[in-house]
């Protein structure tokens, strides 16, 4: 091997050792950060065979790696599709149903989404890069790997890194946005909880309906949005609890780890070292502030139509790292105020981004 290639192997190692202790020492996003650093060592071996193997008789084969890549994300998808079915089975929409007014928050906390995009093509990216790039801002790893696949972008691997290691960053870009944008004033504001309780055919009518008016509306959203509906359908039926368990802990899980080391399939360091993962990283950093800023200023301007004021952070958690985002804007809540409650607000705005994030995923695929 020559010096450049050893130099480039032991870089992605390290770089693999920094994703496994983000996951193990500061427990960021650890079920797809750690098998995401264990296989970008892995692929980065040489003459391992994970990735292509030569067979006596048959020549080249594929890797278990990419068998896994080529099988479970290039041919049909099915990796991020099938945990969506996983996070519908987890949600619970009753926050978002008692205050339907929380969808706006759940779309306009992706503005980071079109920020990033403009910013990609400044930045000298192909159209189909700078969307899969862009849809970063939707803070949803599954729809950011789609995304990147069906547009056949070139930069999969970084996109999925910095997607999910920004998502894990919450805690510290959110806080920091809000703080920014936000008086101590407009954080104290305290909200009366709804007390109605929503009906069980309300739940189970939702995801039906949603999935109907998606699937005219962002026809492209139906994989992910239909899978996301069809697990929180299963929840709310009332007659499948066990599938609904398996779906939220076995299924969600196994997933999750096929998908986090599968990925490794584009970190190898000829497609992962290049200057063009160092903007991605820029533009991602900046489509996390832009989101918080979006859903901070929707909740701002929708405020002066109303009597009664929202406490603005909610709309920050409109974005779709779930349940992170709700729990970040309720700490927030606690600290400018003791005893302010706010998180069943902040989870119906949270849960919103769920959605929303899936149909901008479709909506954009539609548009290229």
């Amino acid at each position: 091997m020559e010096v450049m290639e050893i130099v480039k192997m032991v870089v992605m190692w390290l770089i693999g050792f920094i994703l496994i202790y983000l996951a193990v020492k500061k427990e960021y996003e650890p079920a797809l950060l750690l098998p995401m650093g264990f296989g970008a060592i892995l692929v980065n071996l040489p003459n391992t065979g994970v990735l292509h193997q030569n067979v006596e008789g048959l020549g080249q084969v594929k890797g278990i790696i990419e068998w896994l890549y080529e099988t479970g994300i290039e041919a049909s998808e099915a990796f991020p599709i099938l945990l969506f079915i996983g996070i519908g089975a987890m949600i619970d929409f009753e926050p978002l149903l008692q205050r339907p007014i929380l969808f706006i928050y759940g779309f306009a906390a992706h503005f980071g989404i079109l920020v990033a995009i403009v910013l990609a093509k400044v930045l000298g990216f192909d159209t189909a890069d700078a969307f899969s790039i862009g849809i970063i801002g939707a803070a949803d790893g599954p729809t950011a790997i789609l995304m990147s696949q069906v547009l056949k972008s070139k930069y999969m691997g970084p996109i999925a890194v910095v997607a999910y290691s920004y998502m894990a960053l919450v805690p510290i870009i959110m806080p920091t946005t809000i703080k920014l944008i936000t008086t101590k004033k407009e954080r104290q504001i305290q909200m009366v909880p709804k007390k109605k309780k929503v009906s069980k055919l309300a739940k189970i009518i939702f995801p039906i309906v949603v999935t109907i008016i998606a699937g005219f509306v962002a026809p492209m959203s139906i994989a992910l949005v239909g899978f996301l509906m069809f697990g929180n359908l299963i929840r709310e039926c009332g007659v499948l609890d066990s599938l609904s368990k398996t779906a939220q802990d076995v299924l969600a899980n196994l997933i999750t780890l096929l998908l986090g080391i599968t990925i490794a399939f584009s970190m190898t360091a000829d497609k992962f070292l290049q200057v063009e993962t160092l903007f991605i990283m820029l533009i991602g950093l900046v489509a996390f502030v832009f989101d918080t800023v979006g859903g901070v200023l929707a909740a701002k301007i929708i405020n002066l139509f109303r009597k009664e004021k929202m406490n603005p952070m909610i709309g920050a958690a409109g974005i779709s790292a779930f349940p992170m985002a709700s729990r970040v804007v309720q700490k927030m809540a606690a600290e400018e105020k003791p005893g302010n409650f706010i998180l069943m607000q902040a989870v119906g705005a949270n849960v919103s981004g769920q959605v929303a994030s899936a149909i901008i995923g479709g909506i954009l695929l539609g548009i290229f």
